[in-house]
C-alpha cells in the first residue's frame, strides 16, 4: 500500500510538471514576441497587460513583476527606480524558481526510499514465511516457496516505482534548469532596459 500511494504520487508530480512545462514553454514564445515589441515602443501598461494575459509563462512573471515596481516607482530618481525594480526582479525570480521545481524534491525522495520500503516489505515477508513454517511444521521447498516469491515481489514492486520517478526527476531537473537559464537571461535583458530607461529620461 506504501508502494502504490508512492507510485500514484510520483506519476501525479509527473504529469502535473509535464503540463506546467509545456504551457510555460507555450506562452513564453508568444509572450516574449508580443512584449519586444511594446517595449521598444516604451508602452509600459501594454507591456504589464501582455505579461498579465500569460501567467502561465515562467518569462512573463518575472517581467511583469518588475514592469510593475517600475511603474509604482516614477516618482523617485531614476536610480532608484532602477534599483527598485531590479529588487522586484529578484524576488519574482525565486519565487517562480520555486515554482517551477514543486514536487521535485518528493521525486527525488520517492526514487531513492522506494526499494528499500521495498526491501522491508520483503523481510517481513519472509519473516512471516518461516514464521508460518514453523507453526505447521511443514518441511521442504514447496512448504516455504510461495511465501517467498510473494515477499519478493515487493522488492520488485519497489524498483518499478523508484525507476521511473529517477528518471522523472533528472528529466525535470534538467528542463527547470533551462527555464532558470531563461529566467536569469529575462533578467539581465530586462535590467539592461531599466538601465537604458532611466538614462534616456523616460518616465
Amino acid at each position: 500500500m506504501i508502494l502504490f500511494i508512492l507510485s500514484v504520487y510520483s506519476f501525479g508530480v509527473m504529469i502535473d510538471r509535464l503540463l506546467k512545462y509545456n504551457n510555460a514553454r507555450k506562452q513564453s514564445r508568444l509572450f516574449v514576441q508580443q512584449v519586444a515589441g511594446a517595449l521598444k515602443d516604451g508602452k509600459l501598461d501594454e507591456a504589464i497587460a501582455i505579461a498579465e494575459r500569460n501567467k502561465k509563462s515562467h518569462i512573463a512573471k518575472v517581467v511583469a513583476t518588475g514592469l510593475s515596481e517600475l511603474r509604482a516607482s516614477q516618482l523617485v530618481s531614476d536610480k532608484e527606480v532602477v534599483e527598485t525594480a531590479k529588487r522586484g526582479l529578484e524576488r519574482s525570480m525565486v519565487i517562480v524558481h520555486a515554482e517551477m521545481r514543486r514536487g521535485l524534491s518528493a521525486l527525488a525522495t520517492i526514487g531513492s526510499t522506494a526499494p528499500f520500503v521495498g526491501l522491508f516489505g520483503t523481510v517481513v515477508g519472509i519473516l512471516n514465511a518461516f514464521k508460518a513454517i514453523n507453526a505447521n511444521q511443514a518441511t521442504g521447498l514447496s512448504a516455504f516457496a510461495g511465501g517467498i516469491a510473494e515477499a519478493l515481489a515487493t522488492t520488485a514492486f519497489g524498483l518499478l516505482v523508484a525507476v521511473p520517478a529517477v528518471w522523472a526527476y533528472n528529466y525535470l531537473t534538467n528542463k527547470a534548469e533551462a527555464y532558470d537559464i531563461e529566467i536569469s537571461n529575462s533578467w539581465t535583458q530586462l535590467s539592461d532596459y531599466f538601465i537604458n530607461r532611466a538614462g534616456k529620461g523616460k518616465k
